[in-house]
């Protein structure tokens, strides 16, 4: 089955083409916006199709001494994106594909008469802001508890807002945790991540998230590989179900990821980062501020 499109309230545009599930929302001119529109789904109706293409070497660990080897523009993205953390760790470029598909589909609205659009891929979310353009995004970490919200088409209590101005540096947000569409290593509910793209934030997610973690016989971990045949962890075990923990052991393992948070965002390749597990919270950054509300304001 080809590309479905289709327009939600709120003049929201819905892509849909097999796994690849795009929310999109664009403002200014409105000639403009409608051209964006078509051109992105011309350009969409042929992601899918290419990532299966070179969907082996998707599935194969990122080597950084190499150029590289993608040819297709998503698959690039997916590589190139991961490259940073490769020679410290296991990484394949299927930990950014999300954000790499929404990042290569925001091109479309990043045009003269467009001042703000983004691009939202299962929570993985790719931004465009011009001049005095800003957007606010709710963090919300408990699957489970966010399900009887979806069902009454109503917003639960969020755990955060951020606001994302346009001269942050800030281009993609992602997340991800244990019980997200993507298998982790670690007992994170939610790691976000804002960065210069959302193929980055894709990546960078993906390893912290990995990192959040701590040693409890009552975690339950099972080979990637009997979860998903085709898994590119193939045997490495993942978490599938976390008990409640003890609050020392929350800690410990939020510690152990927000070093390495902050070492990415003090080396520049991360603008901030957002760690949430069982109730407790996290954030580096280079730049914020938390007011009263719970807002974290993210600029330069």
């Amino acid at each position: 089955m080809g590309p479905v499109f289709s327009i939600l309230p709120g003049h929201r545009q819905h892509f849909q083409h097999g796994p690849i599930d795009l929310l999109i929302q664009a403002e200014g001119d409105p000639i403009v916006v409608n051209q964006a529109h078509q051109h992105a789904q011309m350009q969409f109706s042929q992601v899918l199709p290419k990532l299966v293409v070179e969907l082996k070497r998707l599935r194969q660990a990122v080597d950084p001494s190499q150029s590289n080897p993608m040819i297709g523009p998503v698959a690039t993205r997916m590589w190139q994106a991961c490259k940073p953390f490769a020679d410290a760790f296991f990484v394949t470029p299927m930990a950014a594909v999300a954000g790499s598909v929404a990042q290569h589909m925001l091109r479309s609205y990043q045009v003269p008469g467009i001042q703000r659009a983004w691009v939202n891929n299962g929570g993985d979310v790719a931004i465009h802001l011009t001049e005095s353009a800003k957007l606010k995004l709710g963090l919300f970490s408990d699957l489970e508890r966010l399900q009887p919200y979806v069902f009454a088409a109503r917003l639960p209590e969020l755990d955060a807002m951020a606001t994302i101005y346009a001269d942050s540096g800030i281009g993609g947000v992602a997340t991800s945790g244990w019980s997200g569409r993507s298998h982790s290593f670690g007992i994170a509910d939610s790691v976000t991540v804002f960065a210069a793209d959302a193929g980055l934030a894709d990546a960078a997610a993906t390893i912290l998230a990995n990192a959040v973690n701590v040693d409890d016989d009552l975690i339950i971990r099972q080979p990637a590989n009997s979860l998903s045949e085709d898994s590119d962890l193939e045997g490495r075990l993942v978490t599938v179900a976390v008990p409640k923990l003890a609050h020392s052991q929350v800690a410990v393992a939020l510690a152990r990821g927000l070093k390495m948070a902050q070492d990415f965002v003090d080396k520049g390749l991360l603008h901030s980062v957002v760690l949430m597990c069982q109730g407790q919270v996290v954030s580096a950054t280079q730049k914020s501020c938390i007011n009263k509300e719970r807002e974290l304001c993210l600029q330069s």
